[in-house]
């Protein structure tokens, strides 16, 4: 097993557990892709895999459907994704992804987290080359042999395929998201979810007192509506 499932476990019982939260991503997610793409699943790679995310949270269908009639409609105001880049107490680096239709709001109120917590906000390009940039899809595993799959899909990007209590997970580097998603697709094999992550390349042990300072500012920054997903270096407990 490699970095991707330490990673996922270590994360699995954590964030984006309030299914509210969870709802709000997938809104801003559905309104993206509807901008980029159009209204159409079928036609729009992107939509479909956010509509397969909606129901893997069980996110009711006349809500997605709800969401792309509002992201078709002209007037509505796009998301624009935002990344913000800085460091916790300790030393811990920490990448923000954001999606928000007001910069300026976002950009003062991931300062202030920063700035209260004793972090320090930086510039483009200061952690974000501490991460290595993935996709992940989350398969059914009925009928399918994980190590065999894996060898099938080297040739798509894939680089570590394993199965869990919830099926078969895949990960590739990030640009190979379309290519195995067009694969799986043509297998007619069920995706359960997918999505991007940004997974540390090295990740420090903390005392409990330290990371304690660290969650305090991990929490206010992910309970920030324009936030999408927080990813940092400290290690992780499974407990």
């Amino acid at each position: 097993m490699g970095r991707a499932f330490e990673f996922r476990k270590a994360r699995k019982m954590k964030r984006w557990s309030a299914m509210s939260k969870a709802f709000t991503r997938i809104g801003k997610d559905i309104v993206m892709a509807v901008k980029e793409g159009g209204p159409d699943p079928d036609s729009n790679a992107r939509l479909r895999a956010v509509i397969q995310n909606a129901k893997s949270v069980n996110m009711p269908k006349d809500n997605v459907e709800r969401a792309i009639k509002r992201a078709s409609d002209k007037s509505l105001g796009d998301f624009k994704e935002v990344i913000f880049e800085g460091y916790a107490p300790h030393g811990i680096a920490i990448l923000v992804e954001t999606a928000t239709d007001n910069n300026t709001r976002t950009v003062a109120n991931i300062r202030s987290y920063f700035n209260k917590c004793d972090g320090s906000l930086g510039t483009s390009g200061s952690v974000v080359f501490m991460f290595d940039h993935t996709c992940n899809f989350r398969i059914n595993a009925e009928g399918l042999d994980p190590e065999e799959l894996e060898l099938e899909l080297i040739d798509f990007g894939a680089e570590e395929v394993f199965a869990d209590e919830d099926g078969i997970l895949i990960y590739a580097p990030f640009e190979s998201f379309g290519a195995i998603q067009s694969e799986l697709e043509s297998r007619e094999i069920e995706i359960l979810s997918s999505g991007f992550e940004r997974i540390p390349q090295v990740t420090k042990e903390l005392t409990a007192e330290e990371a304690a300072d660290v969650e305090k500012l991990l929490e206010k920054i992910e309970e920030d509506d324009d936030v999408q997903n927080v990813y940092h270096t400290m290690k992780e407990s499974e407990e």
